[in-house]
This record gives C-alpha cells, sequence and structure tokens, in this order.
C-alpha cells in the first residue's frame, strides 16, 4: 500500500471518529487541521504552506478554529500523487487552477500516469542476499552489492537486510553472464555508468525530437486542455516503443560492424576480405580532417586522405617484403 493509499484508508476511518475527526451533518467528516495531517500523511506545516500558496480551499472557521473536509483531504493526496510523479508546486498549481475553473483535469491526469507508467513489459522480481551471491560463483562482494544499490540495479526491501528489490531481471542476468564470463562486477558496474549516460542522451534526443515536431501542439495551453491532453497521451502510447525499436536496430547494426572488424583485426585477415572491393566511409579524428583540409583545401582532403593512405600501404607492403628477404639471406647465410 502507498502512502496515498494508507492516507485514502485513514481519512475513510476518520468519519467515525478513529483520528478524532467528526461527521458533520451532510454525514462527511470533519477535521481540525492536526486530525487532516494525520489522515493525509502531511504534516501541519506542509498544510499551512499549501494554505498560504493557495494550493487548498479555505477552511471553515468555527470559533477559534479552523474545519477541514473530504474536499481537503482529497486535494492533499492530489497533490502528493503529483509531487512522486515529478510536478513542482508550482505547475501543481496551475493544474489545480484550471480544474477549479472547470476545464477538469480527466485528461491531463490520464496523459501524467501514461507518462509515468512503466515503459516496458518486463516485471520486477526479488531476490535474496544467498541467491545472488550464488549466481555470481558464491562469493560476497559488500562493495558490489553496494554499487549496484547505487546504481538502482538492485533496492533494498524495507524490513529486510538480505532482501533486494531487481526492478529489470534482464539486466542482473546480463551482469550474471558477464561475470560468468570473466569480467569483474567492478568493471561490470563501470560499463553501466557509461553506458548509462549515453543511454539518458538518446532518450533526451529523443524526447527533443518528438516534442518538436509531435506534441508542441498540445502544449500550446499551460495546462493543456483536456482533449489536447487525451490525444496527447493516446500518442505517448503509439510512440513509446518507436524509441528503444530504432535503439535496438542501430545497436545490432553497429555491433555486426564493430564486431566484425575487431574480429578480423585480431585474426589479421587482409581488409579487402572483410569488406570486398567497395569503398566504404572511414571515420577520421576532427582534427586530422581540419589539418588536411587547410592543408589542400576542403575539395582535396578525400583525394589526399586516398593518397596519403595508399603510399602508407605501399610502404609498409616493401618493408614487409624487405624484412622477409632479409630473413631468408640469414637463413640462407647459416644454412
Amino acid at each position: 500500500m502507498t502512502g496515498r493509499e494508507a492516507g485514502a484508508a485513514t481519512g475513510a476511518t476518520g468519519a467515525t471518529g478513529a483520528t478524532g475527526a467528526t461527521a458533520n451533518g451532510s454525514g462527511g467528516p470533519e477535521y481540525r487541521i492536526e486530525d487532516l495531517a494525520h489522515a493525509s500523511g502531511a504534516t501541519v506545516r506542509t498544510i499551512r504552506a499549501y494554505q498560504d500558496r493557495g494550493l487548498l480551499p479555505t477552511p471553515e472557521r468555527r470559533g477559534r478554529a479552523n474545519v477541514y473536509g473530504e474536499t481537503h483531504l482529497a486535494r492533499l493526496l492530489q497533490i502528493a500523487d503529483l509531487l512522486d510523479r515529478g510536478y513542482t508546486l508550482a505547475s501543481i498549481k496551475e493544474l489545480l487552477e484550471a480544474w477549479d475553473a472547470g476545464r477538469g483535469l480527466g485528461g491531463v491526469l490520464g496523459l501524467v500516469a501514461e507518462v509515468h507508467g512503466p515503459w516496458t513489459d518486463e516485471e520486477a522480481g526479488r531476490i535474496t542476499r544467498a541467491e545472488l551471491d550464488a549466481k555470481f560463483g558464491g562469493a560476497q562482494d559488500d562493495e558490489a552489492i553496494a554499487e549496484a544499490v547505487e546504481l538502482g540495479v538492485l533496492e533494498r526491501v524495507p524490513g529486510t537486510t538480505d532482501e533486494f528489490l531487481v526492478p529489470s531481471p534482464q539486466e542482473l542476468a546480463v551482469a550474471v553472464e558477464l561475470h560468468a564470463a570473466g569480467v569483474p562486477l567492478l568493471a561490470i558496474s563501470g560499463h553501466l555508468k557509461e553506458l548509462r549516460g549515453q543511454v539518458e542522451h538518446i532518450a533526451s534526443r529523443f524526447l527533443e525530437f518528438t516534442t518538436e515536431h509531435v506534441f508542441a501542439r498540445y502544449l500550446g495551453h499551460r495546462p493543456p486542455t483536456d482533449a489536447d491532453a487525451a490525444e496527447a497521451a493516446s500518442m505517448v502510447r503509439r510512440l513509446r516503443p518507436l524509441a528503444q525499436q530504432t535503439v535496438d536496430a542501430e545497436l545490432a547494426r553497429a555491433m555486426r560492424m564493430f564486431a566484425t572488424r575487431h574480429l578480423h583485426h585480431h585474426l589479421g585477415a587482409q581488409e579487402s576480405a572483410i569488406e570486398g572491393s567497395e569503398a566504404r566511409p572511414v571515420l577520421l579524428p576532427l582534427r586530422t580532417t581540419r589539418a588536411v583540409q587547410d592543408l589542400v583545401g576542403p575539395d582535396q582532403v578525400t583525394a589526399f586522405v586516398t593518397a596519403a593512405t595508399e603510399r602508407e600501404v605501399q610502404a609498409r607492403t616493401l618493408d614487409g617484403l624487405a624484412s622477409s628477404h632479409l630473413i631468408a639471406n640469414k637463413v640462407d647465410e647459416k644454412g
């Protein structure tokens, strides 16, 4: 049960006096500020701060005390939910003001739920420390465990000392296979850190791209209208898998290309055996390209690099032949 659900459950008992709330003439619970804080999970100080910022309706004044009702409890739970989803208090105020003005929040909250929901079909799992140690060869590596928790690969289960939540069992399975192949655990976590930064850059660029070309038309209003938000939520569902599909396809292409190059390089195969006689692009450092361009002009860069490469190949071929000839002569002399 989440904090919001617990607060709602507590609020439901408030009408019977479990939290000090009393029932009004219409049958709804009434709360003193301390009781409202207990029912919602917020603090008295937080409730007063929300009132000062206009996030809560004005309570009813009775004598020297303020009286709160179900509307205030529902609003506090809603604010907590939006804060959990990453909204700032300023943006929450805009949303609530739009709702109070009669514009509705159904579409907006639907969009929030769509974006904040799971972006993968993978289901989280659980694992004990003993099971974890067994997967990694029986070694107890507290430093590696701490690193995995810091990276979010593992999450400690509250109330336990030897059980972990595994948000992505697939990611853990990859680490197990790499370790079994001989990769040290700390090297795996270091690689994950590097990879995560690169993937986050890809995700950021994809969001910028889709926002500019797709979602900008839905964001003309702050907050968006109910209809625009609902349509944007539908678009999120359609576009959500595209980023992963694109990355999967490009990663497969790049892995094949670089794995082939690495394999033939380490086997000492000739480049012609890899690619045939077809021309293909070669990446050069930017400083090298600029130096060549300054030397021969932008129109002659390709010709210059081609000629220089051919000269280098010819020189190395001649060196190889000369070396082989020298060795053969020494063998003949010894014979």
